[in-house]
């Protein structure tokens, strides 16, 4: 038998089948429904007649007290009770550049809320749609977002390097720390505007900005060169490998494996989903640096400010840590060891 709501009709067919002494069962069977369910409507429409001296079952009654019923059933909204909440979420959202999903677990990862005084992420883009709280759709970038760009094959493309194929698949499961992808941030289209040469590590989404002067080569292998300075004797413990694309600004890249341990990848031609983790972070950078904007409009210290970002960011994937709090934990392990 279906499980099913009564009509009308159906009600005043109870209301006369019982008048006429029919047992609870057969009207069950011509109604096609439960027994259980002809026994409550006639508890939901009884009423009582001649200074209570009868009961009788009424069609009208037992409708209305249904469609009371119905208007006071389903979830209650939690929205006033969680005003503390709500307004740590805009305080964020606003504020930090935070996404729903951080807001809404984040402040659990950490206690400064409990589960019965927060709301999951679902609820919130609910409140977004209902206009309840300050944020609006068009506050929301990603949700936004729609792809509009063909997919290029090019099987002639020139190979720089040792294939993304030749990688290791266990670096595919991001259970080693040490392995990065590269990419380059244009700014405006001119010679003499400088470009963002980005890093990701794939464990822990640790993300470096460099500004270098322009996309030759040569000041892709010179800011590598200053990040070799930089970790040192380390060097072959926290660049394991780099995952890059086959542009001509990462052609002497392959160079590294000469003078260190690191090994460097080339990803397929026209796949940025190879270094999608690389390609997701520039898109943040997105969110401060439009294209076309030219970084020499920008200061050093508003790209240290991005980076910063980036790296502070609770993310989901880290159980609502950051990028940073992964990475120092990792750093800690290698110079422990040394």
């Amino acid at each position: 038998m279906d499980c099913k709501h009564l009509s009308f009709e159906e009600r005043v067919v109870i209301q006369t089948r019982l008048k006429d002494g029919c047992s609870i069962r057969a009207i069950a069977r011509e109604l096609s429904c439960s027994p259980s369910t002809i026994s409550y409507e006639v508890k939901r429409g009884t009423v009582s007649l001649y200074h209570d001296k009868q009961q009788r079952c009424k069609a009208d009654h037992g409708q209305n007290v249904y469609q009371i019923n119905r208007r006071h059933c389903g979830r209650k909204s939690d929205f006033l009770k969680k005003a503390d909440f709500i307004s740590y979420v805009i305080k964020h959202f606003f504020e930090d550049g935070w996404s729903l999903d951080v807001c809404a677990n984040r402040s659990l990862a950490i206690g400064e809320f409990s589960h019965h005084q927060t709301v999951c992420t679902r609820t919130l883009y609910n409140y977004v749609e209902e206009g309840l709280i300050t944020i609006k759709n068009y506050d929301l970038p990603e949700k936004l977002k729609r792809n509009t760009k063909l997919h290029h094959v090019c099987k002639n493309k020139k190979k720089l390097g040792r294939s993304i194929e030749e990688r290791p698949k266990e670096i595919d499961q991001r259970n080693e720390f040490g392995h990065w992808e590269c990419d380059l941030v244009l700014g405006h289209k001119t010679k003499d505007d400088q470009v963002l040469l980005t890093l990701s590590e794939r464990m822990s989404r640790e993300f470096l900005i460099i500004r270098i002067p322009n996309k030759t080569s040569a000041s892709v292998m010179q800011a590598f060169k200053m990040l070799q300075k930089q970790y040192s004797e380390h060097w072959n413990d926290i660049f394991k490998t780099i995952t890059t694309d086959n542009g001509s600004e990462f052609a002497d890249l392959a160079n590294l494996e000469e003078v260190s341990k690191t090994l460097v990848y080339y990803a397929h031609p026209y796949t940025s989903c190879d270094k999608g983790t690389v390609e997701r972070h520039n898109g943040l950078i997105r969110r401060f640096i439009p294209k076309g904007d030219c970084i020499n409009n920008y200061s050093l210290q508003q790209i240290i400010d991005i980076e910063t970002w980036c790296n502070s960011l609770p993310r989901k994937i880290l159980a609502y840590h950051t990028p940073d709090e992964i990475f120092e934990r990792e750093l800690d392990k290698i110079y422990q060891t040394a």
